[in-house]
């Protein structure tokens, strides 16, 4: 897991294969970007989504084998909650055709803030349960790139 603020993301452009195109596709996201899907270069993409985040996330713990998240908040603010994934006990297998598995665990290993310029890279090993109100539900507009493991 990477978390840091967009004044920092030169410190990680070359770590990966198109982690520098989805750290620069949120930083130039404007405020009023489209839900839905935008494609990238390969098979990397970006969903922008609208939601309302939530005192419990009855999905739980979440996991990806084929892409890395970037995930990333242009209005409002949540937490997220990371745990490795060898510490969850999975609740629904991984389904290859949606790249998920769901897991569960009482206590979270860590809890990042997203909002306010900061993001976050969730990689394979990293279980996140999104989508959590920080103090009560606000309505949030988030992209999540996900780029593609080679």
């Amino acid at each position: 897991m990477i978390y840091d603020t967009l004044d920092h993301i030169a410190r990680y452009e070359s770590l990966l294969p198109g982690l520098a195109e989805g750290l620069r596709f949120i930083q130039q996201a404007p405020a009023d970007i489209t839900p839905g899907r935008h494609s990238l270069s390969g098979d990397n993409y970006a969903n922008v989504d609208l939601y309302t985040t939530r005192e419990v996330n009855p999905v739980g713990y979440e996991a990806h084998r084929k892409y890395i998240d970037i995930q990333f908040l242009l209005s409002g603010e949540e937490e997220v909650l990371v745990r490795p994934i060898d510490q969850l006990v999975c609740t629904s297998p991984y389904d290859a055709a949606r790249d998920v598995a769901f897991f569960r665990h009482a206590d979270p290993t860590a809890t990042v803030r997203l909002g306010h310029g900061s993001f976050v890279v969730l990689f394979p090993n990293d279980g996140h349960e999104p989508q959590h109100a920080v103090s009560q539900p606000l309505p949030v507009k988030k992209i999540v790139v996900k780029i593609a493991l080679p």
